[in-house]
């Protein structure tokens, strides 16, 4: 089936919604998910809403009604399904296939799925099949996804197999390690921390260990790793040992269509900084100038890349594609059926295969009649990059160019070196919480990633904007000078985290709701908020508390400015 439908964000005076367009760049589906992904070729596409994930057709219509956690996308006519602490196998019409929940469903390869079951503290392993059925028992301390019809698993320390699809053992190995497994080759260790080498199916050494870390097989050559001093090197080899490509480079990828990337640091006593790639082919021969940076597979004949300057799409002989469309800015480019899509700068946009753009994100949200918001690009930096909004219609001009200079500052609009390698990546960018009468409310996003750390650290700021008088509105200006607004919302807080069956928060905290706590409101709640680390850990993101108004009713000052904005 060829696709059809498209994936667009766009902003709306209640936020961000995803909705699908069709080749022509018109509103098909409308804008109404959180989040929603490609279409696949079976007609079918993974969309979000408050949280929850389901799965739509064509027509917009659910398959599978938004109730899980996630979902997976199909693979083999099946996906996974994730709810309540439990995985389960869904077929193409949202049917539940598996009996019951298990702790970890993997993707269907050569018509099984790795799952595990716990036993007695112990993880172990087994495989479903398309029904659903467990095909091979959970048996396996380890085990990797089938592929040519074979996996390997761990039978016990010290041991692997190589198994068919009946769970019937090919052969045997005993080493502290065997994996990785490709054209008939498989990755092992002699002894526990030691080299990797490769031995063939039947358990004869290839290629002896001597690289700190291989991987598979493919198109008849490996990429290998050596390491010194914490600095790893990349290199390529064929299935007996010859190095084809020296371990010497900072990295090195795979591209499929018998091409790889060949990465050098652009700061080399910083690799973490990243690198500048050359296209190879698999005899080691470099097509290309170290010029390209996040150089994606190939995919009929292109693969897309950037510079510092454009994005666009390179053909097999590692050139710049002659005839395809060349986009300011960095980021990526894939052929979507007919059509190329484009996330440049963090912007999707729709192209014909000749360059035509029939969908580009609208930089204006109109409000009312009255107010708009634009959205606006900074980029001073190749690494540092900010879509801040700016109010127009305000009728005073002093206080429209106020607000604007403010809301430049929160998002982090400031002087940045052009030309300097950063140590660190910035994105910033916004959408519209809530409007009504007079009040706009603004959420403001960044991210900061410096390279080579474990995550990047976001930030979230909402700015309660009245456009009348140009107040950016503090908590307290909601509630009636001198109630203890504070200590009746810090109850609330702790009694809905009392609540909570399972608490991700800190055992230890001491939740408080401060004067200058960052919060927002819209027409029916006033909504708290806390950095990540501040009372839960990174992956709970900002933990946010929904606090009805009619619950603080009475010492919400019904007569200030703040509530008048958008009441009455």
């Amino acid at each position: 089936m060829s696709i059809k439908r498209f994936p667009v964000l766009v902003q709306t005076d209640s936020g961000e919604k995803w909705g699908y367009i069709d080749r022509k760049g018109t509103i098909r589906i409308k804008p109404q998910y959180s989040y929603a992904r490609d279409f696949q070729k079976n007609g079918l596409a993974v969309v979000e809403v408050d949280n929850r994930s389901g799965v739509i057709d064509t027509k917009g219509d659910y398959v599978v009604e938004p109730l899980y956690e996630s979902v997976t996308e199909f693979s083999e006519g099946r996906a996974t399904v994730y709810k309540d602490n439990g995985f389960q196998v869904i077929n193409e019409k949202g049917t539940i296939l598996t009996p019951g929940p298990y702790p970890y469903i993997g993707s269907y390869q050569n018509g099984l799925a790795l799952f595990s079951l716990e036993k007695d503290g112990t993880t172990y392993y087994g495989y479903l099949n398309n029904q659903g059925e467990e095909a091979i028992p959970a048996q396996y301390l380890s085990a990797d996804p089938f592929t040519d019809a074979r996996a390997v698993v761990q039978v016990k320390e010290n041991q692997f197999a190589l198994i068919n699809r009946d769970g019937n053992p090919f052969y045997t190995y005993n080493y502290p390690y065997v994996g990785n497994y490709g054209e008939g080759l498989l990755a092992f260790q002699e002894d526990r921390g030691g080299k990797y080498g490769y031995i063939n199916e039947r358990g004869r050494v290839v290629i002896e260990p001597s690289y700190d870390y291989v991987q598979a097989f493919k198109e008849g050559r490996a990429v290998v790793t050596v390491a010194e001093d914490y600095i790893f090197r990349y290199g390529l080899i064929d299935q007996k040992g010859k190095q084809i490509i020296k371990p010497i480079y900072d990295d090195l990828n795979r591209l499929g269509e018998k091409r790889i990337a060949v990465g050098k640091a652009i700061v080399p006593e910083q690799t973490y900084l990243g690198s500048h790639y050359a296209i190879a082919n698999l005899n080691g021969d470099l097509l290309s100038p170290f010029r390209y940076q996040n150089v994606t597979d190939y995919e009929k004949g292109l693969a897309s890349a950037h510079d510092n300057e454009n994005t666009f799409f390179l053909n097999r002989k590692g050139n710049i594609a002659q005839g395809k469309p060349v986009l300011p800015g960095q980021g990526t480019l894939s052929l979507e059926g007919p059509l190329i899509k484009a996330m440049i700068d963090y912007e999707l946009l729709y192209l014909t295969q000749e360059g035509e753009v029939v969908w580009r994100p609208k930089r204006t949200i109109r409000l009312n009649n009255q107010y708009r918001i634009l959205k606006m690009k900074f980029k001073p930096n190749v690494d540092y990059l900010v879509y801040y909004p700016v109010v127009r219609g305000l009728e005073d001009g002093a206080i429209q160019k106020a607000v604007n200079e403010k809301l430049r500052d929160l998002s982090q609009v400031k002087d940045v070196p052009k030309d300097k390698k950063l140590d660190y990546s910035y994105f910033g960018d916004f959408a519209v919480e809530y409007f009504h009468k007079d009040l706009v409310v603004i959420e403001l996003n960044g991210s900061q990633y410096y390279f080579g750390a474990a995550h990047p650290m976001p930030t979230k700021v909402y700015a309660n904007i009245n456009l009348v008088e140009g107040t950016f509105y503090q908590l307290a200006d909601l509630f009636k000078e001198g109630s203890p607004y504070t200590e009746v919302l810090t109850k609330i807080v702790n009694d809905q985290i009392q609540s909570q069956e399972d608490s991700y928060y800190f055992d230890d905290v001491d939740v408080k709701v401060a004067a200058d706590q960052p919060f927002y409101v819209n027409g029916t709640s006033l909504f708290v908020y806390y950095a990540p680390y501040e009372i839960a850990p990174y992956v709970a993101g900002f933990p946010t508390f929904e606090i009805p108004f009619e619950q603080i009713t009475e010492i919400i000052d019904k007569n200030g400015e703040f509530w008048r904005s958008f009441h009455n």
